[in-house]
């Protein structure tokens, strides 16, 4: 008896792990896929309306008007998407999705390492392509993500992944695009469990802290340049963002702060550099733009940060920018920044709502993204020749009352939009149809 009831457990467990795991990632696409007479917002400013859009072996072969394209469609699977919309996949960075699953349970939580300089810290390898926020995702559209690690002043490498994945090997789009660091704050808070002000207050150690920064670079530079030994494996990951094959990701919000770390940038010689936050940024654009250093801008569903900066501050943040000719793309972290990862589209919506138009709000999500993150040869637009990673809508994608997908493909495979929420939705949406 001891031994059915072992098997018994065994089986129940096995039964409910089965029941809740992730979708079966698609299959390679095997037939070609036209789309017709949806309105194709191609991601560049550009928008087609009665679209034909067709894509083969995962790439985009043809993107036009209906009444301007001569294809034969017999032979190919036709989607009528008449009264549709078509967006290019949107694309969500600094993200930490599929590094943490509940917050509150130490074991599911892998977004950030001991100590603070770690740069040779690989957050692609923590990955988990089953997380059930990662499966959430897609039925907004955000089917891409640059998974980053959090944590000290260099935090480690982040890698660009595809939202539908066996594991991390599959799910690479672009392997360890870039280092994050973590500028030192010009004005900190309070110790208030030591019965310190709680208030903001001078950091008196920035300057020390920025000598820091700097005497590591230095450091790095010294060791990449010398016969590097003995091996030292933090010298050696920043030697991507010495020579350009790497992006250094600054994360800093104060108007002292980006323009401090615009000049050690300078100052170091480094080729490619984006502001994350940048909170302030409206406040350099000169400088922003003079160093050609584009940015991944907060939260737009913010507060301000100041008490006396406008109350829409974090909502029109992006038009300000876009006005000046940076090149401005929109990150999501913050409180539950995973779960609101899936609300990226409504963020550059509000952006409409604040001065930009809804194909200048959508670059945000997309093309300039995917430039950013230098992926856009591949992703970001719907262009001939780049992949077929796109979804259809039944309206206004940006709109959270319209953003209702009926079709997602990912290098042309087709995606399945259940998870477990639809599955639970579905699941009491039948219990009040009963009940009535």
């Amino acid at each position: 008896m001891k031994y059915i009831h072992i098997i018994v457990v065994i089986a129940a467990m096995l039964n409910l792990s089965i029941g809740d795991a992730q979708q079966t990632p698609a299959s390679k696409q095997s037939t070609t896929i036209a789309i017709t007479g949806a309105t194709a917002h191609i991601g560049n400013g550009n928008v087609i309306e009665n679209s034909v859009i067709i894509f083969k072996d995962g790439k985009l072969t043809a993107v036009s008007k209906t009444s301007e394209s001569t294809t034969d469609l017999t032979e190919m699977n036709v989607i009528d998407a008449s009264g549709k919309h078509v967006y290019p996949g949107f694309i969500v960075p600094n993200s930490t999705l599929g590094l943490v699953e509940i917050d509150a349970v130490r074991a599911t939580d892998d977004d950030s390492e001991l100590g603070s300089w770690n740069p040779h810290i690989r957050s692609l390898i923590a990955y988990n392509a089953e997380s059930k926020v990662v499966e959430s995702m897609r039925p907004n559209g955000v089917l891409l993500a640059q998974i980053t690690p959090r944590s000290g002043r260099i935090s480690g490498i982040s890698s660009i992944v595809q939202l539908d994945a066996w594991n991390w090997e599959d799910a690479v789009v672009k392997e360890d695009d870039g280092i994050h660091m973590n500028w030192p704050n010009s004005f900190t808070r309070g110790r208030w469990w030591l019965g310190e002000d709680p208030g903001m207050k001078v950091n008196t150690d920035y300057d020390d802290q920025v000598t820091e920064v700097e005497r590591w670079f230095s450091n790095t530079k010294a060791y990449n340049a010398g016969k590097k030994t003995p091996k030292h494996l933090p010298y050696e990951a920043t030697a991507g963002v010495l020579d350009g094959t790497k992006t250094l990701f600054i994360h800093v919000d104060d108007e002292k702060g980006i323009t401090d770390a615009v000049n050690f940038t300078t100052s170091q010689k480094l080729k490619s550099v984006v502001i994350v936050g940048g909170y302030e940024a409206h406040k350099v654009v000169g400088l922003l733009k003079k160093n050609n250093i584009p940015v991944l801008l907060q939260r737009v569903h913010s507060r301000p940060d100041q008490s006396d900066d406008d109350y829409d501050m974090p909502f029109k943040l992006a038009k300000l920018l876009t006005d000046k000719g940076i090149i401005v793309g929109l990150e999501t972290s913050g409180q539950m920044e995973r779960m609101n990862s899936r609300n990226l589209p409504f963020y550059a919506g509000t952006t409409v709502a604040h001065g930009l138009t809804k194909e200048q709000a959508l670059q945000l999500i997309t093309q300039n993204t995917a430039k950013i993150l230098g992926i856009d040869n591949i992703y970001g637009t719907l262009e001939v020749g780049k992949s077929a990673t796109l979804f259809v809508s039944e309206g206004d994608a940006l709109d959270m009352r319209t953003n209702q997908l009926t079709h997602a493909f990912i290098d042309g495979r087709s995606l399945s939009l259940e998870t477990h929420q639809t599955e639970l939705w579905k699941r009491y949406s039948k219990k009040l149809e009963t009940e009535d």
